[in-house]
Formats: structure tokens, C-alpha cells, sequence
């Protein structure tokens, strides 16, 4: 018997609502209030209290100070429960994108968000000039990127590496590390995140 591929083909649910909710049950299941969330992760009361109501989307930034302060991938904040099993078609057209505050860096997931992993797949979009600044990751995280376009400047834990089309890096990401876009196009990069253990 063939099983059809499902087809994300509705519109996409708008992602402050979900992230809220994923934040606020996240939060609650660590016996965290706001204040103390706020301290661990360097945003304030305010901005985590308007996100866990729905009603500021967060940057990329702000979700992996979030992510890390509770000691969880990125994904866990966007994830939406699915009870879908065989082939998942992501359509390009649907994708939310997250962005950083200046809308210069992109990301967009490769992958389905409900189901335990070890393994993520992003595709990466960095204007001309841009610069993404990412703070440590859990210890034991890895990240393997390749240059589909472009030419960056990768900085990991203060050394500068420079990569272009074509061009891939793999390093220990639970230090500091930045993308910067040194081209004169859209730089696009796909990045596969690996953990020690499998992420919820």
C-alpha cells in the first residue's frame, strides 16, 4: 500500500501564538516565573510576558537566549504537536521565516518540528553586510555549514574563517560564533545543527 506525502500546503500558522504557548508550558514545567527567566536569559519581563500572550514575535536572537536558558534547541519553541507519520512536503511558499532585529539574517527550518531529533536542517539568508551574532549553544552542539552563495566570514570563538561558494565549515558550536556576509550578493548557507542527545 503507498502512503501520499502530506503537503503543507495550508497557510502556515502564524508563529507568535505557538512559540507563546511552547514558551509559557516550557517555563511552567521548570517552575520558572518571568522574573526568573528574565535573569537567566538576559530578556526582560516584558518582552517574555508579550511573547508567551502572542503578541510580539521574537527575533532569532532573542529566541536562542531563550533556548539556552532553558537548556533546550531552538526548535523546541517552535514546535506544533502532529500526529502525521511517512513523507512531510515543506513548501517553500508556506515557510515562516525568522529574522534578526534589522532583517538582514534569516533562517527557515528544514525539517518538521514535532517529532524528537538529533539532527536539524536550516537554510540561512544573510544580506550584504549583515552580521549575526550567536551566543554559545549547549555543550556538545555541532554545526556543519556550506556556502550554497555568496562568500561569509565565519568567527569561531575569535578566530576568522573565511568561506565561499561551495565552501563548508564544521565546528563546536557552545562557543561564540558570528556570520557575517562580506559579498555583494544574498548570501545563502544551508547549517545542520547536531546534538549529544535527541531534542524535544
Amino acid at each position: 500500500m503507498s502512503v501520499s506525502p502530506v503537503d503543507d500546503d495550508k497557510p502556515s500558522p502564524d508563529l507568535a501564538p505557538v512559540v507563546g504557548a511552547n514558551l509559557r508550558r516550557l517555563r511552567t514545567e521548570r517552575a520558572l516565573s518571568l522574573e526568573a527567566l528574565a535573569k537567566l536569559s538576559g530578556v526582560s519581563r516584558a518582552m517574555l510576558g508579550q511573547i508567551e500572550l502572542g503578541q510580539s514575535a521574537p527575533t532569532i536572537n532573542v529566541l536562542w537566549k531563550i533556548a539556552r536558558a532553558l537548556d533546550l534547541p531552538f526548535a523546541a519553541l517552535l514546535s506544533q504537536p502532529s500526529q502525521t507519520t511517512g513523507p512531510r512536503v515543506m513548501r517553500a511558499a508556506k515557510t515562516k521565516r525568522l529574522t534578526s532585529h534589522d532583517g538582514s539574517f534569516s533562517s527557515r527550518a528544514l525539517f518538521p518540528f514535532d517529532e524528537p531529533r538529533r539532527v536539524e536542517l536550516y537554510e540561512l539568508m544573510l544580506k550584504p553586510g549583515g552580521i549575526e551574532e550567536a551566543d554559545p549553544h549547549a555543550s556538545g552542539t555541532r554545526e556543519n555549514l556550506a556556502v550554497s552563495v555568496g562568500e561569509v566570514e565565519i568567527v569561531v570563538d575569535g578566530v576568522t574563517h573565511q568561506l565561499g561558494t561551495g565552501d563548508a565549515i564544521a565546528f563546536d558550536a557552545d562557543v561564540a560564533h558570528s556570520y557575517k556576509n562580506t559579498g555583494s550578493v544574498d548570501a545563502v548557507m544551508y547549517l545542520v545543527m547536531t546534538y549529544v542527545e535527541a531534542q524535544r
